[in-house]
């Protein structure tokens, strides 16, 4: 059952839903909320009161993804794993409103996901049903050993040990990281001299990499509105300034690239 895959983030003992709550062997419980997510981030494990991005930030990447503008990237994620797969639990490490998250649900699989946001990871809980969520860190994951066989991190930490740590035997790891070129033209109207991002493949102790792709391609923005979403939803926005505003306001159509890098690595 799914709630067998949670382990206590206090002593590491499995979890097992009791009447909406999950409860270890050593009786820590967590219960779980209306919406069906489960809080498993205990107090001491915080470093602030309310981790992950604040609530503008959510809600802006929430009205940009559902309109479409990454489906893309979504797009190929699912079909990567349509191949390479062994269709058994996944896990969205980071997983934000589960855009990416419900994707990958299919008629015989069980979906995760996790997030130290839990502004966005409500929002995901009440969305997708099918799918199950946790607050958690994804430095110390609410999971047990061993437990799922692909595992993927869009624009989030990348923690190897403790993804191994979670991940079966050939489990496959997926990472999504910038492109050099991603929204550049963004970048171009925030800074005076901007930097192409690094892209350099990151070193994972225990996986091998054994796919690398690029994706990329220009999107374009009929709407001012469609425009600030994405910049509300970036780092870029605490450098936003009234000229940004109106440099936004009038290039449309605003066209801007995506581009990402997308590596595929296996447990070895």
């Amino acid at each position: 059952m799914s709630e067998h895959l949670y382990c206590c983030p206090i002593c590491d003992n499995e979890l097992r839903l009791e009447s909406r709550s999950f409860r270890c062997g050593n009786n820590h419980s967590f219960d779980q909320a209306k919406e069906g997510y489960v809080n498993l981030l205990p107090v001491q494990h915080k470093h602030s009161k309310d981790p992950g991005d604040n609530k503008d930030m959510v809600n802006a990447r929430r009205t940009f993804l559902e309109s479409g503008f990454y489906q893309p990237l979504r797009d190929h994620l699912v079909e990567l794993y349509q191949k390479l797969g062994n269709h058994g639990p996944v896990l969205d490490a980071g997983c934000g409103e589960g855009y990416y998250t419900n994707a990958h649900k299919t008629a015989d699989n069980q979906v995760f996901g996790v997030d130290i946001a839990k502004n966005a990871v409500r929002i995901a809980a009440k969305k997708y049903k099918d799918c199950h969520f946790s607050v958690g860190s994804i430095a110390k994951l609410p999971f047990s050993e061993q437990k799922f066989s692909w595992l993927y991190s869009i624009y989030a930490p990348i923690k190897a040990e403790e993804f191994s740590r979670i991940l079966s035997d050939h489990g496959y790891l997926v990472t999504v990281t910038p492109g050099e070129d991603h929204l550049w033209q963004l970048k171009s109207l925030i800074y005076q001299t901007p930097k192409k991002h690094n892209i350099d493949k990151q070193e994972l102790s225990g996986f091998t990499l054994v796919k690398e792709e690029r994706l990329n391609y220009e999107m374009t923005f009929e709407k001012t509105e469609q425009s600030l979403s994405l910049l509300a939803m970036t780092p870029f926005a605490f450098k936003t300034s009234d000229a940004l505003f109106t440099a936004l306001e009038q290039t449309q159509p605003f066209h801007c690239v995506a581009d990402f890098m997308i590596r595929v690595y296996q447990k070895a």
